[in-house]
């Protein structure tokens, strides 16, 4: 069983939960070896060289999925535009098409290095997430849990996932402290925007999401 990382603060709570996971030492093995960012896991996904993992939403529209993924409800601090610059991200997917979906002018970045930037310049980018909540109402996804195999164990934890509450000891936050130059308080302030259950709200944001997508002709990702 293959299981592809994101390597983001954004699932820090998950990866503490993984580790105490009881699985076998092989899958663990896997997902230190097979981490990386979000464009590049969905090629992985879609090549199924992965069987699971957290997928950009608009690459996972039609895939299986326990309704468990990245959501913000108000806020999300690392999916940002920069207006006084241009260019998509290579890391991500979602986020570059929900810049045009938004029809905003930027520089999209997502994840710790958004974060980061955030943090420094609160007052030089958008929050996309905060910006397509205040316009509709509704959360956005920015990444769904799926699964190409294994159907059954990979639902079972994406649930068990989300009934517990994680406490992130304060060795691993150190660790992604020196790994992303935030301090812990600020990481952990940062989680606490981050919610990882789809509920019916976050599904409605997720469909008019598509539907937006469909209006205009901005495609999923392909293959290459």
């Amino acid at each position: 069983m293959k299981f592809g990382k994101i390597d983001y603060i954004n699932l820090l709570p998950f990866h503490v939960f993984i580790k105490r996971y009881p699985t076998p030492a092989h899958f663990k093995k896997f997902i230190e070896l097979k981490k990386s960012y979000p464009a590049k896991l969905n090629q992985e996904f879609l090549h199924r060289r992965i069987d699971a993992g957290f997928i950009s939403s608009i690459a996972g529209r039609s895939k299986p999925c326990p309704n468990v993924g990245i959501v913000a409800r108000k806020r999300v601090l690392s999916v940002i535009a920069i207006p006084s610059k241009e260019g998509s991200d290579y890391q991500s997917a979602t986020s570059n098409a929900l810049l045009k979906v938004l029809s905003l002018q930027g520089q999209v970045l997502i994840g710790d290095r958004a974060l980061h930037y955030f943090l420094a310049h609160p007052h030089e980018c958008i929050d996309m997430g905060e910006l397509w909540v205040k316009r509709h109402h509704l959360p956005f996804v920015f990444a769904k849990f799926c699964y190409n195999r294994h159907g059954a164990f990979y639902t079972k934890i994406a649930r068990r996932f989300i009934q517990q509450k994680i406490f992130i000891p304060r060795y691993i936050l150190a660790q992604y402290e020196k790994k992303s130059a935030i301090k812990a308080e600020a990481i952990l302030a940062y989680l606490r925007h981050i919610s990882y259950k789809i509920d019916t709200k976050a599904q409605k944001g997720m469909k008019k999401f598509y539907r937006k997508l469909d209006e205009k002709r901005i495609k999923a990702p392909q293959r290459f």
